[in-house]
């Protein structure tokens, strides 16, 4: 048994609109105008108003400072180049958004961490993050240390079931999770819809949560059981390579139908896992891979679009950024439970690669 006790979220300097990021598109991509027309048609029908990145230059197309000032923005920066500027970026949002989580705990003792889970599959580098917050948070130099790399945007549900598993081995467990993506330093350029596409959702940010072996007073997340299923027909629909010039991402516009085709029985095995009907469920914390994704599974469980409305939120203030999103759907949630909400459950999915579905149920509980 297991509850997470406590939430964090945190977001890198730059936040810009949609229109600034498309202006930067179009002319990195160097577009014709009936194209370039095509993409802010395009932004604009994300339901997407503001993103975060750790870089300015999206937000200032006349000058940059990481990506080349010529048309043809060659010499490409390499996939070195943007490994370093993880290893620049990712540790400080990180450690943000863990300090956010702990820090609504004004009592908790750091040292008390019996286990960091690390989640990114936007940067590597050794040693690496889940040391750097070890050092920068002042975690013990014992603690058990697990990182959870190129997953994707379902990653966090991986990081939560093995919390869970920590704790259910040991009743002291006390596990800080941090999933940190920076994904809008892969940019890639080519006129593909792919890139298209990508470029329009993808985000940076960081989500923590502690998970413990026991709850504490007031406000708990009791975790229940999750399931998985794979999707094969939509294996080529999303994906997420390493390439010569950054992590190259493969996404295409089929994948909220594939997602549509298999999220009726994956809810029917997950409520069936933990004995309930669907009317035993009263929030939604969906991962807002895009709106459309959002749009089919209501299509699909006979959803409202305010069963959704705290991911809608999240996609228009953050947009995509991969595996902390669902982190920060659950925090609105989260933030807005009171003392009438006790017992009540929360619903959460997630998708990637794979094509991957992820499900979990948590409880509200009071103490």
């Amino acid at each position: 048994m297991s509850y997470i006790t406590s939430i964090g979220t945190s977001n890198p300097p730059h936040k810009f609109k949609q229109s600034q990021i498309a202006d930067f598109m179009i002319k990195a991509m160097q577009l014709s105008h009936e194209e370039a027309e095509q993409l802010k048609v395009l932004y604009r029908a994300t339901g997407i108003e503001t993103r975060y990145t750790v870089l300015q230059d999206y937000g200032n197309p006349e000058q940059f400072d990481f990506f080349p000032n010529s048309k043809n923005f060659e010499p490409f920066p390499s996939t070195k180049a943007r490994m370093e500027l993880y290893r620049q970026h990712a540790v400080r949002v990180s450690k943000s958004a863990a300090i956010n989580c702990l820090d609504s705990l004004p009592e908790f003792n750091r040292k008390e961490i019996t286990h960091l889970i690390v989640v990114s599959c936007t940067g590597m580098f050794a040693p690496g993050l889940d040391l750097a917050l070890v050092e920068e948070l002042g975690l013990s130099s014992t603690i058990q240390r697990t990182s959870i790399n190129f997953m994707g945007c379902y990653a966090a549900f991986n990081a939560i079931r093995v919390a869970d598993s920590f704790c259910s081995q040991d009743s002291t467990a006390k596990v800080l999770i941090v999933c940190t993506e920076l994904c809008s330093i892969h940019f890639q350029k080519e006129n593909t819809e792919d890139n298209k596409l990508a470029n329009a959702l993808f985000a940076d940010g960081s989500g923590a949560l502690l998970i413990e072996s026991s709850a504490r007073k007031n406000k708990n997340l009791k975790v229940g059981k999750s399931f998985c299923d794979i999707a094969p027909n939509g294996e080529k629909d999303m994906a997420w390579a390493i390439g010569d010039f950054g992590f190259e991402m493969k996404l295409s516009t089929y994948v909220p139908e594939v997602i549509q085709q298999g999220i009726k029985s994956l809810t029917a095995s997950l409520l069936a896992a933990n004995h309930m009907k669907d009317t035993d469920i009263d929030y939604y914390a969906i991962h807002p891979g895009g709106k459309k994704i959002l749009e089919a599974v209501e299509r699909e469980l006979d959803l409202k679009k305010t069963d959704n409305r705290f991911s809608y939120s999240v996609m228009k203030k953050y947009g995509n950024m991969s595996s902390p999103t669902v982190l920060f759907v659950l925090h609105e949630i989260y933030n807005q439970l009171t003392l009438q909400d006790h017992k009540k459950n929360i619903l959460s999915f997630g998708f990637g690669p794979g094509l991957t579905l992820e499900s979990l149920i948590l409880s509200v509980e009071y103490h």
